[in-house]
């Protein structure tokens, strides 16, 4: 959090304007320059946006391209993420199909993806684990061959909570014809305190989007001068809106962004080098076409828990981040066979690459790992 931050907080806390205003359009503005893309609806977290983003496809689109989803209807999704990845898609009544894991970035594997495939499969969900982009052009490429075979080209929600200046290809994530679902919450390289935004493949999901993150209510053009005694709402919606308060947050932290990102690269480029071959580690894959935020440092270590003991033993955090999500009783009847994460989450592990890591102190996490491991 910037010491910018501390006087424009304060001055919308005191200003008797603290829901969405002024300070939130202008925010969008910020980020939508940044993207380069239009298409851009902030939002009071990314679970909302993935929610809403499966809750704007139930309705047919204007031209006859998508005919709405339906409850039951497939998706395919990944069970190593946050909940917060696939809560939203039961929300929306939808039926959950695993897709297993690529051991070697913990995204989807795509092999798996592609054999999931079936005539009920309407949604493809990924998440770019630690900001790691996934292969979109693969997975377009798997959409073009459902088309072919089915008569029906799934879409694609990305989960990009860890992504915030990953890119794919020279390109932001958001930017390749999916909808793309962002995290600004308390803990990620660039926060509003919470908060997130979507970015919209097109015009008319962009316009519904924002009618729909606050009740289905045009705020632009309320049709009445009383503002909340609208004429008409033709379709209901949710109150997702981000305020004026968190717009103003990153507003000033939004300055600062690139030095934070330089920093957690920095830290992950130095780990890629200083642990390689050392015996009982085994690194993530590194792609050239792929621009990592590295939110997170992912490794596999033999003997897990051991090698989790032992760095607490010597102050240092480490954490596996996530449960994988199909543990869980409330998604029993899903379950599925998923032989890669079975061996990846026994061996998976992340360890502290932050703006907040000296290289005094990554140099000391190295050589705890080489010595004790």
């Amino acid at each position: 959090m910037s010491e910018d931050v501390l006087e424009p907080v304060n001055e919308i806390l005191m200003s008797g304007f603290i829901g969405q205003g002024p300070k939130v359009a202008e925010f969008e503005q910020v980020l939508a320059g940044y993207f380069d893309n239009p298409n851009l609806v902030t939002l009071n977290s990314a679970t909302s946006a993935l929610q809403l983003s499966s809750h704007l496809l139930r309705k047919p689109s204007d031209d006859g391209r998508w005919p709405g989803l339906q409850a039951g209807d497939e998706v395919l999704t990944t069970a190593l993420t946050c909940t917060a990845t696939n809560w939203p898609l039961l929300a929306n009544g939808l039926g959950l199909k695993w897709v297993d894991v690529d051991v070697e970035t913990c995204n989807v594997d795509l092999d798996d993806l592609e054999r999931k495939l079936t005539p009920s499969t309407k949604l493809i969900s990924i998440v770019h684990w630690g900001g790691y982009p996934n292969d979109l052009d693969r997975i377009a490429a798997i959409q073009d061959r459902a088309e072919e075979k089915f008569g029906f080209r799934p879409l694609v929600i990305e989960d990009c909570a860890h992504a915030f200046g990953s890119a794919y290809k020279g390109q932001l994530l958001g930017n390749h014809g999916n909808f793309a679902c962002y995290s600004l919450q308390a803990i990620k390289h660039f926060t509003t305190g919470d908060g997130g935004f979507m970015i919209v493949p097109d015009n008319e999901l962009y316009r519904r989007a924002k009618l729909l993150r606050w009740y289905g209510i045009d705020r632009e053009n309320p049709g009445k001068d009383d503002f909340r005694c609208e004429d008409d709402i033709s379709e209901w919606g949710f109150k997702f809106h981000m305020n004026d308060i968190n717009a103003t947050i990153g507003l000033h932290n939004f300055p600062h962004v690139s030095g934070c990102l330089e920093k957690f690269k920095d830290n992950s480029a130095y780990y890629d080098e200083a642990l390689k071959g050392v015996a009982g580690v085994t690194l993530m894959r590194r792609d050239e076409w792929a621009d990592s935020a590295s939110w997170l440092y992912t490794l596999k270590v033999e003997r897990r828990d051991d090698f989790m003991r032992y760095m607490e033993s010597q102050s240092i955090m480490v954490s596996r981040v996530h449960e994988r999500n199909d543990k869980h009783s409330c998604v029993a009847e899903f379950a599925a066979d998923l032989p890669n994460l079975d061996k990846l989450s026994q061996e998976m592990i992340c360890i502290p690459n932050g703006w907040w890591v000296t290289a005094e102190e990554r140099e000391y996490i190295v050589d705890c790992i080489k010595q004790g491991w």
